[in-house]
């Protein structure tokens, strides 16, 4: 089990593993705000072999380099705080016009039977109905009724619903909605390529959820990388240079891809392109995420 170190002693241990510690007050200051087990998630991409026990750093490595990382991904994060927030309002916008001209605007959205569900998974029903049931916003509490039918919000239009909806719900929502019609059908009002379309909302989703979650962005795998359309990727490429296909930097240009032709905002990708801080460390580690030892926050 591995004691609890005060700041002096965990400023000593990152010393002792060979990490330059030009100044032990501010390194002390900066771990006293940030959980030394969080930036060991950054750290370990500096040292010689973390993920078979060793834990010294490589030689000249200094704690303002992992520093600089650090603050880059936080950055990073912040600067996509926004697009994912437009790309959500978007689809929100997307589902609840795709089922309401479709399938009808009440009723047939939160019948068990609209959605085509896998396994022992919760019902998308139950997550729909937990999120309007939780929800203290007027525009859902005038149509809560206590009627004993069953249905308490059988009168709620969808584009009243999709507003209490998280973006979790939402997702499930367009990858099973309509016996698994409905992601096309979304695909296909916002302008963008049917094939794949669940997937890279997921991915949306995941990505969201990270930055949400002060998460690591620099050398993470997205998970739930979805299938981003060669073209999408292509022209992306041509912009930012190489990058893999569960990186960061393709669910981005996937995102862009969302944001420009549904004509909500323009591409994010050309900014992060100017703005390339954090060192010659920070962007192969965003375009290139090394997996072997990426298991830390």
């Amino acid at each position: 089990m591995k004691p609890n170190l005060s700041l002096e002693q965990q400023t000593d241990l990152l010393r002792s593993r060979g990490l330059i510690v030009a100044d032990e007050t501010e390194c002390r200051s900066f771990l006293s705000t940030h959980n030394y087990y969080r930036l060991s998630g950054w750290a370990r991409y500096f040292q010689t072999a973390p993920h078979e026990g060793d834990d010294s750093f490589r030689p000249g490595t200094s704690f303002d380099d992992i520093r600089r990382v650090y603050e880059a991904d936080e950055t990073l994060r912040a600067r996509l705080v926004a697009p994912l927030a437009r790309a959500e309002l978007v689809l929100r916008t997307h589902v609840a016009r795709v089922i309401s001209d479709r399938h009808g605007p009440r009723g047939r959205y939160l019948e068990q039977s609209f959605y085509t569900d896998v396994g022992d998974a919760e019902p998308t029903v139950t997550a729909c109905l937990r999120d309007v049931g939780r929800s203290k916003e007027r525009h859902i509490l005038h149509f809560k009724t206590d009627d004993g039918t069953g249905a308490p919000f059988a009168d709620l239009p969808i584009w009243s619903a999709v507003e209490a909806f998280s973006f979790g719900t939402l997702s499930r929502c367009i990858e099973r909605g309509a016996g698994g019609t409905l992601a096309a059908e979304v695909a296909s009002s916002v302008g963008v390529a049917t094939a794949g379309f669940a997937y890279r909302v997921r991915a949306l989703v995941y990505l969201r959820n990270r930055c949400a979650h002060h998460s690591r962005l620099w050398h993470h795998s997205i998970i739930d990388a979805g299938p981003t359309p060669n073209n999408v990727r292509a022209k992306a490429k041509r912009l930012v240079g190489q990058f893999g296909p569960r990186s960061v930097l393709d669910v981005v240009a996937s995102l862009d891809d969302v944001l420009v032709r549904s004509g909500a905002s323009e591409a994010t990708l050309p900014d992060l392109v100017l703005d390339r801080t954090g060192g010659e460390d920070f962007w192969p580690g965003i375009a290139a995420p090394r997996v072997p030892i990426d298991h830390r926050p």
